[in-house]
């Protein structure tokens, strides 16, 4: 089967999607289906368009309501259909107090009030923190329920209103940067360093499949990092490797890295 022949270039976490994705454009190809998924991450968009681009009769385009978008829906469909004008189906959940106190809030307090709704992950497209409020894309099929049910976040009673998605208003992201001075480019190293975590205490995450690298699961500790290297790790944030600046007289490699808030 093409599935098995297709597992040996993704991680063994993400056959189960390999496998959804791969059904998707089957089904595009040989029953001229249309398909619009959910959000997708960055992650899981690289294998589906990689698996797309293997299907000479099928293409797709992918969407997250503004050029930047890190997680987009995907519609999948055979060549012949024009793709440009289709609707993507998003609105954008916008949400305010006026009362102030959203300048305490940040993105997980939005995404925890969210999914405490009973709200899957994969409704929710980008969330933006605003200036009293936040902007978030969602599936319009979701919007309603959010809209009708979101009445509070982190014990801040907030109002929200849907808009069109030419109405989104993004957020400045403001990275907080630090320069590291290390021995090695191994991802252990950078990763301790950056959360202030002995090398014992990162190696536990990482090799449990809690650590992502371009969103993909890293488990290898001694992985090299490089410039442009999103990695995350569960329960702790995310950073982006910025630069690397050079080597010390003594041998040691400055790293400019970027901390997500």
């Amino acid at each position: 089967m093409l599935q098995k022949e297709l597992y040996g270039h993704f991680h063994s976490d993400e056959h189960h999607f390999v496998d959804k994705a791969w059904d998707w454009v089957e089904r595009a190809a040989e029953n001229h289906a249309v398909k619009l998924t959910d959000f997708l991450d960055p992650r899981q968009a690289f294998i589906l368009s990689s698996l797309v681009n293997r299907h000479p009769d099928v293409h797709c385009r992918m969407d997250g309501g503004y050029p930047q978008a890190e997680r987009r829906r995907a519609l999948i469909a055979p060549d012949y259909r024009m793709l440009e004008d289709e609707d993507m189906e998003m609105a954008v959940l916008a949400v305010s107090s006026g009362d102030g106190k959203f300048l305490t809030l940040e993105h997980g307090d939005y995404m925890g009030a969210i999914l405490g709704l009973g709200m899957k992950r994969d409704k929710i497209g980008d969330i933006h923190v605003i200036e009293g409020g936040c902007h978030c894309l969602v599936t319009r099929d979701a919007a309603d329920y959010l809209h009708l049910n979101l009445s509070q976040v982190h014990r801040v009673h907030v109002q929200t209103e849907l808009l069109p998605v030419e109405k989104l208003v993004q957020a400045n992201v403001q990275l907080g940067e630090i320069t590291l001075s290390v021995a090695s480019m191994r991802m252990d190293g950078i990763v301790s360093d950056v959360f202030r975590l002995s090398r014992a205490k990162v190696l536990i995450p990482i090799q449990a499949g809690r650590c992502r690298v371009n969103w993909k699961v890293e488990e290898d500790p001694s992985k090299p990092l490089k410039e442009g290297d999103l990695v995350s790790m569960q329960g702790f944030g995310r950073f982006k490797v910025l630069e690397v600046e050079g080597v010390t007289k003594k041998g040691r490699i400055r790293v400019k890295i970027g901390k997500y808030a």
